[in-house]
């Protein structure tokens, strides 16, 4: 009697899959026939879980998400660490080239593909700003941060910062995008009520 894969385990073999290919042969080159092959599955199989290829390069980027929002999740449980370093290190964590194939980010970028990244960049901050909320209301508990509207500033951060630094959307020099870096943690301190140079004094370790 052969033995039914759970659904979970089933769906994560064919995002594999799929995110292999995509990386080998290019998402326009792949088709859903490659996939069906690589898992060894039927057509009727593939459809039961995702209504298109789309649908997988979408639940590929899910995928990431939910990895961004855990590692961001356990820096944000560190008691061993202040307010302002959890924050640090959560907008660190939200780098996720090592996770997304090149292709992949390419395809994103196409002009055809614009409301799939969106909906990708719209999904992280959703994800993101009730956590770096919760730390940045944690700081201003602790007499460290002051600002009325800890929410809403974690969005316009968050939301400045992915679309400023996507080099799919622009495409600047090193030089130019350090100093944008640079304007947005100065950016964070104004918000948070802190000295200058309190975020970058330490981020410039990382982003140097």
């Amino acid at each position: 009697m052969k033995i039914t894969k759970e659904y979970t385990e089933r769906r994560n073999e064919i995002l594999d899959a799929a995110g292999r290919l995509f990386s080998i042969k290019g998402y326009d080159k792949c088709t859903v026939n490659d996939i069906l092959d690589a898992v060894g599955i039927a057509k009727g199989t593939f459809y039961y879980y995702f209504k298109s290829k789309e649908e997988v390069l979408d639940a590929i980027i899910e995928r990431v998400t939910e990895l961004v929002v855990s590692r961001a999740e356990e820096v944000a449980m560190n008691q061993e660490l202040t307010p302002v370093m959890k924050l640090l290190h959560i907008i660190l964590s939200m780098r996720v080239e090592s996770e997304v194939d090149n292709n992949i980010m390419e395809e994103l970028h196409k002009p055809e593909n614009a409301l799939m990244h969106q909906k990708s960049l719209s999904l992280m901050v959703t994800r993101v700003t009730p956590i770096l909320s919760k730390v940045v209301q944690d700081g201003i508990e602790k007499g460290i941060f002051k600002s009325d509207f800890p929410t809403q500033y974690m969005q316009i951060f968050l939301t400045s910062s992915i679309t400023l630094l996507d080099d799919g959307i622009f495409q600047v020099k090193p030089e130019e995008q350090q100093m944008t870096l640079r304007a947005l943690v100065a950016l964070l301190e104004k918000m948070l009520g802190v000295t200058d140079e309190t975020f970058w004094n330490i981020a410039k370790q990382y982003w140097s």
